[in-house]
C-alpha cells in the first residue's frame, strides 16, 4: 500500500515532499493502486491556471459507483454500508449492506431510466436526511447524470434558481421532512418552486411523514411502486474521467449561486485518500459526518469518500437537540461510532448545555474527532477535547471549501501535533501560498495574508456551470496563476495555518457561506426599504450571526419598526431560507460611502462588533457624519 496511509510525522513529510516534487508520479500511483478503472489514463495532469483549464487522468474511463459499491461486493458484500439512524429514536435504525446498497441503487439507476433521463441530464435532489437522498446520489452516478442537491432547508425560489440555472430535467423529494418535533412541507415546497421551472417534467416522491399531498398527474410520481417494478440488474455507464459528476451550488458575494461542477476521476481519488488519512480509517470502524449531503461535506465524507474506502457510514435524520441535547451521545455509544465529525457550531450548542447529556454516556469508542465549516474558536476547541474526546482522541480542523472538493489543510491524527484553532499542515498534495497586497508571496513564517493555492490537486472544481468566465474572475483573477480561496489566514513559526475567516463579502453563519449580496437584494424587494448592508458578528454558538443596516423611503419611518424587522426577515427566508434571518436589524439614516459610492462595510462589521474606537482611515468617506449617526444608535 504505497502512502496511502500514514502512520506517523517523518512519513507525512517524506510523502508530502514526493506529492509536491513529483505530484503527477505521486498521483499516478495512488489512482493505480487504489481504484477500478475501465481504462487507464493517457496523461496524468494538464493544466494551465491562466484560463483557467485543469485535467486529471485524461483518457482513463470509470464509473464511481463501481468504486464505491461494485468492487466491495466479494469481500465486504455483508458489511454494513450506510447506517442510517432517524430523526426519532423510537424508529429503528438501519442497516444497509454494501449488497443492499448495490441492489437499491440498480434499482434506482434504472427508475431514472425508465423516466427518460439519460448520460449528461441534470437531476436536482432535494431530499431530507433518509437513505433515499444517498442512494439518489449514486443512482445518478451509475447512468452518468449529473446530480446537484438541494439542501431541503432552502426556500421554494432558491430551488426555483438552482433548478433553472442547470436545467434539471428531474426532481426527487419526499412527501415531507421530519426536523425534531416539527414536520416540513418539502413538496409544497417543490410545487411552489416548480411554478417557475419549464424544464422539469417528472418528479419522483419518497414517503416519508405519510402527509397528504397533491400529486401533479403526468407529472409527479410515487418512488416506492416505480422501485419495486424495477430491475436490480444496471450497467454502469462507462464515464471519463473528466465528465461531470455532479453540480452543487455555492453563495457567491455578488448574488446569484455559482454551481460548481466536480468531475469525476479526480474527485474519486481525493476524497477516498483524504478521508483515509485524515480520520484514519480502519476496517471494522463505524465513521459519522453530522452534515447534511446538501452540502459538499455530505458529498465527499457521508458518500464518496467513505464508500469508496469500503467504511460504514452513519447517516442522521435528525438534529443534535432532540429529543434532549444527549442525541449525539447516545448514538455514539448506540453504534459505538469511533470517528465523528460535526460542525463548531454544533459543538458550541452542546457546550452551552453543560456536561451533563454526555456523561449519560459511554463514549469511550471514539477515536478521531473532526470539525469542519468554519473555523472552530479555542473555548470550543478545549471543551470538546476534554468532554468528549476526553484529551485521546485527536482533533482534525479540517479547512476546505464546496470548490476544493476535499479536505486541504488538516492535522492526520497520531501524526500532526495538534495545536487549538489552527487548521495545521496542508494536506498532501497542496501546496497553499499566502499572498500580500500587491499580489507577492509571503516566504517565510509568523505571517498572515491572502490563501491561496498555487499547484492543482486532483478534486478541484473545473467551472461554474455555464459560466467559466466567473469562475475564472472568482478563482483566478486576483492573484496571478493561483487559486484564490477567498480566505485569510496566518503562518506560525512552524508553518502551521491559521484560517482567519473570509476576506470578501461572505459570512459564515453556523458554518454555512451565506453571501451578503442576495441577502440585502431580498431585503431591498420590501415596498420600504431604500438600501441595506448586511455585516457580519461574533455570536456564541453560531460563530457569527447576521447584522443589517437598512435605510427606509420616507413612508417607512412612520411604521411600527418591530413589524418592520419580522417583515424583512420574512423576506430573507422566501427568498433565501431561514439559515439567512437577521439576529439584529438596525434602521439608519443611510450608510457610510465612498465617493464612487461603494459602502464601507468595514466601518458597518466594526460597529456591529461594538469595536469603534479605531475605525480606520476615513477620509474617503463622501459622508462621514452618517458614521457618528449609526454610532449611537447601534443596538
Amino acid at each position: 500500500m504505497s502512502n496511502y496511509h500514514i502512520k506517523h510525522l517523518e512519513e507525512y513529510y517524506q510523502v508530502y515532499r514526493k506529492s509536491i516534487r513529483e505530484p503527477e508520479n505521486f498521483w499516478e500511483e495512488i489512482a493505480e493502486e487504489h481504484f477500478m478503472w475501465r481504462k487507464k489514463w493517457d496523461k496524468v495532469l494538464s493544466w494551465d491556471f491562466s484560463k483557467p483549464e485543469v485535467k486529471w487522468f485524461e483518457g482513463a474511463q470509470l464509473n464511481i459507483t463501481e468504486n464505491c459499491i461494485d468492487r466491495h461486493l466479494a469481500t465486504r458484500g455483508d458489511k454494513t454500508a450506510i447506517l442510517f439512524e432517524p430523526n426519532n429514536p423510537d424508529e429503528e435504525a438501519e442497516h444497509i449492506t454494501y449488497s443492499q446498497l448495490h441492489q437499491r441503487v440498480c434499482k434506482f439507476a434504472n427508475v431514472l431510466k425508465s423516466q427518460g433521463v439519460k448520460k449528461g441530464d441534470r437531476v436536482c435532489i432535494y431530499l431530507p436526511m433518509i437513505p433515499e437522498l444517498a442512494i439518489s446520489v449514486l443512482a445518478c452516478a451509475r447512468i452518468g447524470a449529473i446530480h446537484s442537491v438541494v439542501f431541503a432547508g432552502f426556500s421554494s425560489s432558491a430551488l426555483a434558481t438552482r433548478i433553472n440555472d442547470s436545467d434539471c430535467k428531474m426532481v426527487i423529494t419526499s412527501d415531507g421532512s421530519y426536523r425534531g418535533s416539527k414536520t416540513i412541507d418539502l413538496k409544497g415546497i417543490v410545487d411552489d418552486a416548480l411554478e417557475d421551472c419549464q424544464g422539469v417534467n417528472s418528479v419522483l416522491v419518497a414517503k416519508r411523514i405519510h402527509s397528504e399531498i397533491e400529486m401533479k398527474a403526468g407529472r409527479d410520481h410515487w418512488l416506492q411502486p416505480l422501485l419495486d417494478d424495477a430491475s436490480d440488474v444496471c450497467k454502469a455507464e462507462i464515464m471519463n474521467a473528466e465528465d461531470p459528476l455532479f453540480i452543487l451550488y455555492t453563495s457567491g458575494s455578488t448574488g446569484k449561486p455559482k454551481g460548481m461542477v466536480h468531475t469525476t476521476a479526480g474527485y474519486m481519488v481525493y476524497t477516498a485518500y483524504t478521508f483515509k488519512n485524515v480520520f484514519q480509517y480502519r476496517e471494522k470502524d463505524v465513521y459519522w459526518c453530522t452534515a447534511d449531503i446538501g452540502w459538499i461535506t455530505g458529498h465527499s465524507y457521508i458518500v464518496y469518500g467513505p464508500l469508496c474506502n469500503g467504511a460504514t457510514s452513519v447517516m442522521f435524520e435528525g438534529v443534535p437537540s432532540y429529543p434532549d441535547f444527549g442525541r449525539f451521545w447516545e448514538i455514539v455509544e448506540k453504534h459505538k461510532v469511533n470517528q465523528f465529525y460535526t460542525a463548531p457550531t454544533a459543538i458550541r450548542a452542546l457546550a452551552k448545555e453543560g456536561v451533563d447529556h454526555l456523561e449519560k454516556h459511554d463514549l469511550t469508542s471514539l477515536k478521531v474527532l473532526g470539525t469542519v465549516g468554519e473555523p472552530i474558536n479555542e473555548e470550543a476547541w478545549h471543551w470538546y477535547d476534554d468532554n468528549v474526546g476526553k484529551k485521546k482522541s485527536p482533533i482534525v480542523d479540517t479547512w476546505w471549501q464546496t470548490e476544493t472538493g476535499g479536505i486541504m489543510i488538516s492535522p492526520i491524527p497520531f501524526v500532526t501535533p495538534t495545536k487549538p484553532t489552527y487548521a495545521t499542515l496542508p494536506f498532501i498534495g497542496i501546496q497553499p501560498a499566502l499572498m500580500d497586497e500587491n499580489g507577492q508571496e509571503i516566504k517565510g513564517n509568523q505571517v498572515d495574508g491572502r490563501l491561496c493555492v498555487k499547484f492543482p490537486w486532483p478534486s478541484m472544481a473545473r467551472t461554474i456551470w455555464g459560466n467559466h468566465q466567473r469562475y475564472k474572475d472568482t478563482y483566478f483573477s486576483a492573484f496571478e496563476n493561483k487559486y484564490f480561496t477567498g480566505d485569510g489566514a496566518l503562518r506560525d513559526e512552524v508553518g502551521y495555518y491559521r484560517i482567519t475567516g473570509r476576506v470578501d463579502d461572505v459570512i459564515i453563519v453556523s458554518g454555512h457561506n451565506l453571501g451578503t449580496a442576495p441577502i440585502e437584494d431580498a431585503i431591498n424587494e420590501h415596498p420600504a426599504v431604500a438600501e441595506s448592508a448586511i455585516v457580519g458578528f461574533p455570536h456564541d454558538i453560531k460563530g457569527n450571526a447576521l447584522y443589517g443596516y437598512v435605510t427606509l423611503k420616507e413612508t417607512g419611518e412612520s411604521r411600527d419598526q418591530n413589524n418592520l424587522r419580522k417583515e424583512i426577515n420574512q423576506l430573507i427566508t422566501e427568498q433565501i431560507g431561514p439559515i439567512a434571518k437577521l439576529d439584529k436589524i438596525q434602521f439608519t439614516a443611510g450608510l457610510p460611502k465612498t465617493r464612487s459610492g461603494k459602502i464601507m462595510r468595514r466601518i458597518l462589521r466594526k460597529i456591529a462588533c461594538k469595536d469603534t474606537s479605531n475605525l480606520g482611515d476615513t477620509s474617503t468617506l463622501l459622508n462621514p457624519e452618517i458614521v457618528q449617526g449609526i454610532m449611537d444608535e447601534a443596538l
